[in-house]
């Protein structure tokens, strides 16, 4: 398949899911759609590495990858940061719920290996699913070594619309509350204004505006992703943080001292282009979702889904009335750790999107639900999801 060919294939499916959304009004999310037509491109005409063949390779997923992550922490301000405690007390229990239902109604049902092997997939991202894939090879399971990676594969059908129905309820009752002037607006809202984008932010003030340019923004973005990476390869031997979670940190730092402005990806005209790189690589992972592969792990891997995520909800339900969060945003933001970023900031702003066209009301929606939903996505995935698969493997 030529090169052209192939991005041209990924960017049409990327569009009809993007149409599919706003058709629907976010009821089927755009991620959702996608990863429907991928897995069905994968079972008839695809090529295994039409991904590949379209020009994203590894090395510029991740360049793309801490890029954005570091884009999103302009997003947010030191003090919206140490607000979101709330978020993350709800994530934790919504881990701590999959665990402990899994480890108690999982076990009447599936067997004690099924449920070592299938959790932390279902927690986090794909280190953790690679971690457990080879951890049941090693322990001469292959059934269930295909089983973590179909479960970090497939449970994104589950979370994307779950997720969607939960943000629109929520955005609905934010919308019904300011529109009825009983809404106060905290924090500010991560949203473009037009005419911000050229002028340096406050580091830069005294340098003529002509001179920010492109290569200017992606000049500081990239310093900052570099400060991230380096800081997480010194704490190495002591011990292990992900550098992507400290690029969301460096970059709520760096905004906050002025040296980046609020999304720098979207000021130099890249944020589109990067995004579509990130999400073509996240749907690559359906290559290895084959119908046989799911016909013979379907029972365990709908019922280890079906019984994490009902115990998500209601740790997730019990830690959101503790801490003054509502049931749909507490229960959209443990469900990040089906997926992670960037479906949860593609998620969120579909929503937004579709509940509202005016922009004031799409800045207070903005504001209240993507700070929480990406937190929670870093807590889960990027965090939790890892260090509890390193706890697992030792129970093989």
């Amino acid at each position: 398949m030529p090169q052209l060919l192939a991005f041209a294939i990924l960017a049409l499916i990327l569009y009809i899911g993007d149409v599919v959304s706003t058709r629907t009004k976010s009821w089927l999310p755009s991620v959702f759609v996608c990863a429907v037509l991928f897995l069905f491109g994968y079972w008839t005409f695809f090529p295994t590495d039409i991904v590949e063949l379209a020009g994203f390779q590894t090395p510029i997923v991740f360049l793309a990858m801490y890029l954005l992550i570091t884009n999103m922490g302009t997003l947010l301000s030191v003090e919206e940061l140490m607000k979101q405690w709330r978020t993350v007390v709800v994530a934790l229990a919504g881990i701590a719920g999959i665990v402990a239902i899994l480890f108690t109604v999982g076990l009447l049902v599936l067997d004690y290996q099924t449920v070592v092997v299938a959790t932390p997939p279902l927690v986090g991202g794909i280190v953790s699913s690679l971690i457990m894939s080879q951890a049941a090879t090693e322990a001469g399971l292959e059934s269930l070594s295909v089983l973590a990676i179909l479960i970090y594969v497939m449970q994104g059908f589950v979370g994307y619309p779950l997720t969607a129905v939960m943000l629109k309820r929520e955005g609905k009752r934010v919308l019904a509350r300011y529109r009825a002037g009983d809404w106060t607006v905290q924090g500010a809202a991560p949203m473009d204004h037009g005419g911000e984008a050229d002028h340096p932010p406050a580091l830069f003030s005294a340098m003529p505006a002509a001179y920010n340019t492109y290569y200017f923004k992606f000049l500081r973005l990239g310093v900052v992703a570099l400060l991230a990476w380096s800081a997480a390869e010194l704490v190495k031997p002591v011990f292990s943080i992900s550098p992507f979670v400290l690029c969301l940190v460096f970059g709520v730092l760096a905004t906050s001292v002025g040296f980046l402005e609020r999304q720098p990806l979207r000021a130099a005209n890249a944020f589109g282009f990067t995004i579509l790189i990130l999400m073509v690589f996240v749907f690559d992972g359906l290559k290895r979702a084959t119908p046989e592969m799911l016909l013979e792990l379907a029972v365990p891997m709908v019922g280890t889904i079906a019984i994490g995520v009902f115990g998500m909800y209601v740790f997730a339900f019990i830690a959101g009335r503790l801490v003054g969060k509502t049931p749909a945003m507490a229960f959209a933001c443990a469900l990040t750790a089906l997926y992670g970023f960037p479906a949860d900031y593609i998620i969120t702003n579909e929503v937004v999107n579709t509940l509202t066209d005016d922009q004031d009301e799409r800045e207070v929606l903005t504001a209240h639900m993507l700070p929480s939903m990406l937190v929670a996505g870093f807590v889960t995935v990027t965090m939790v999801s890892v260090v509890l698969a390193g706890i697992f493997v030792g129970l093989l």
